[in-house]
């Protein structure tokens, strides 16, 4: 597992033990928006506090599954920033007047988000329900998200905060979108056609300086762009292993 994704998880247990040890901590860091004036901590805390065994473990599997993923792409701060805004996504859509004096508590709406976020750049991958039942990534996101209005809407398990589960969704869609948006790409296609020079390794750059950027994916454009705006102003030699290892595996030999 990587860095944020084992740290959230460890986080996640270590609370709940202490649910099941110190009486009065649930209600301590739970959400009730009607009292977040007074308890505004909880907008946060909120994620790492759980109603049960079934309820931690599911939270907690879908993060290992697909947090790694997401994590290892977008670097520890984005996927810190991507895990907690959903998470305060899902907390914003429990001001609603059905939830608003309940309490909502548990990391659903944060994975939620990073689920979203792994299907908006792998849409196809192929996963199994029980090690079974094949299911591509979007479809997943498709079907949580219908579970999640439908049971806003009181058709199904009343006692859930569904939209907070789709305001985790919401945000990992957008915020990805939004990555994409504001990524290195435009202001390096300009800077590429410069050339790359003052390193040793002219082989390397000429194969880097070749790689197809604009038929790259949005992400993986951003993340080639940075590496070559990287090799630019620092030098070839500034890259690590895996960075070189990144560059060559997008060039054309």
């Amino acid at each position: 597992m990587t860095k944020w994704v084992s740290t959230i998880i460890a986080a996640n247990v270590l609370v709940f033990m202490l649910q099941m040890a110190v009486p009065g901590t649930t209600d301590a860091l739970a959400l009730v928006p009607a009292q977040a004036a007074e308890h505004p901590w909880t907008l946060v805390t909120y994620m790492f506090v759980h109603g049960g065994l079934g309820h931690i473990f599911w939270n907690m599997l879908g993060l290992f599954v697909f947090g790694p993923r997401v994590e290892t792409l977008l670097g520890g701060p984005r996927f810190l920033v991507l895990y907690f805004l959903s998470g305060l996504g899902g907390a914003l859509l429990s001001f609603l007047p059905q939830y608003y004096s309940h309490a909502i508590l548990g990391a659903s709406g944060a994975v939620y988000g990073v689920i979203t976020a792994y299907a908006r750049v792998w849409p196809h991958d192929r996963l199994y329900i029980w090690g079974i039942i094949p299911i591509q990534a979007w479809w997943i996101v498709a079907f949580v998200s219908a579970l999640s209005i439908a049971g806003g809407v009181g058709l199904v398990d009343p006692g859930t905060a569904h939209f907070a589960h789709l305001g985790g969704i919401f945000v990992g869609f957008f915020y990805m979108g939004w990555l994409a948006r504001h990524s290195a790409a435009r202001r390096f296609q300009r800077q590429a056609s410069t050339g790359l020079t003052g390193t040793n390794d002219a082989d390397a750059l000429r194969r880097w300086n070749a790689i197809p950027v604009s038929q790259l994916h949005e992400l993986n454009r951003g993340e080639v762009l940075r590496l070559l705006e990287k090799v630019r102003t620092q030098g070839a030699k500034s890259l690590t292993l895996d960075e070189r290892a990144t560059l060559d595996r997008f060039s054309v030999s």
